[in-house]
């Protein structure tokens, strides 16, 4: 028998997880077949290395000894997957993500058409829902890989930063905030404001910047919470409340003069939309090459 990474992979899963079950879970495979992979690594190298309790697995010696070098031979083939992505233009497959709704409605629409004229062969299927609901389902193993606009920690999930965005205050275009040449944190606090649902991505950041600036949220008249940015952009452009939303979603609406974007004085606005996937997997080629499109292109010509 010859020594496979699939091996290695199951086996430093198992250590990650303490647990054949949970290994098993994240991996997408059954119990039985986790432990019979790891039998066969024990069987090669003609040792022990978990030693097995009713509540949990630990590394033996010889385990520990092993679990480093897992470590790079994942880190090796992450690193192998993402430098041949970009020779892989005949590569076929259905690339499924999931995508907050700034993201999703906004942005990669004007991404996927570019993306797919370079990978013909790769089809694209896109579920488009909140941050919140991104993180359970790949959590759940319900979405391989999903593109959010916050920032998530979890033990479990890796995060990267992949595109930069930037979000602005937006008044109706006969607002008294829209004649104002500069703009502070106090004066937005007299008008009522139009938000994200909690959970929102767009709203966590405008929050968590508001607060660094020394506003309390409890300040803010908020008179409406809606679920998608289109409803907020209607709300604010029908005169409802001003709003801080991505400028990506408003380039339209501001060039033909129904809404106008402001900046505010004293806060930055700028994130980045991050990747986020479980630590424990192995994304397939079509999802890493979609990735290194998106870090490595030029994209301000497209968005």
């Amino acid at each position: 028998m010859a020594l496979n990474f699939h091996q290695l992979h199951i086996f430093h899963t198992v250590a990650e997880k303490g647990s054949f079950s949970h290994a098993a879970q994240a991996l997408h495979m059954t119990q039985p077949a986790v432990t019979m992979q790891v039998q066969s690594l024990e069987d090669y190298f003609g040792t022990k290395l978990f030693v097995r309790s009713t509540k949990r697995v630990e590394l033996t010696e010889a385990g520990r000894a092993l679990l480093p070098f897992a470590s790079r031979s994942i880190s090796l083939m992450k690193e192998t997957d993402a430098g041949m992505a970009k020779f892989t233009h005949m590569l076929e497959g259905r690339l499924h993500l999931g995508a907050s709704l700034t993201v999703g409605e906004y942005v990669l629409p004007r991404l996927l058409g570019p993306f797919s004229q370079e990978f013909p062969n790769i089809s694209v299927s896109m579920k488009v829902i909140n941050t919140k609901q991104i993180l359970e389902e790949v959590l759940n193993h319900q979405l391989t890989f999903g593109l959010v606009e916050a920032e998530v920690h979890h033990p479990d999930v890796h995060a990267e930063p992949v595109l930069s965005d930037e979000l602005t205050l937006i008044v109706p275009k006969n607002h008294p905030l829209a004649a104002q040449e500069t703009i502070r944190v106090p004066d937005l606090l007299p008008y009522s404001f139009v938000l994200r649902e909690q959970g929102s991505g767009t709203r966590r950041v405008m929050e968590e910047e508001l607060v660094r600036a020394g506003c309390e949220l409890s300040s803010l008249k908020i008179v409406m919470e809606l679920g998608s940015t289109g409803a907020v952009k209607s709300a604010v452009e029908a005169g409802l409340g001003i709003s801080v939303i991505s400028q990506s979603s408003v380039k339209h609406e501001t060039a033909l003069g129904v809404l106008v974007a402001k900046q505010v004085e004293g806060v930055s606005f700028a994130r980045s939309f991050h990747a986020i996937y479980l630590g424990s997997t192995l994304l397939p080629i079509s999802a890493v090459t979609f990735l290194s499109f998106l870090r490595e292109r030029d994209l301000s010509q497209w968005l």
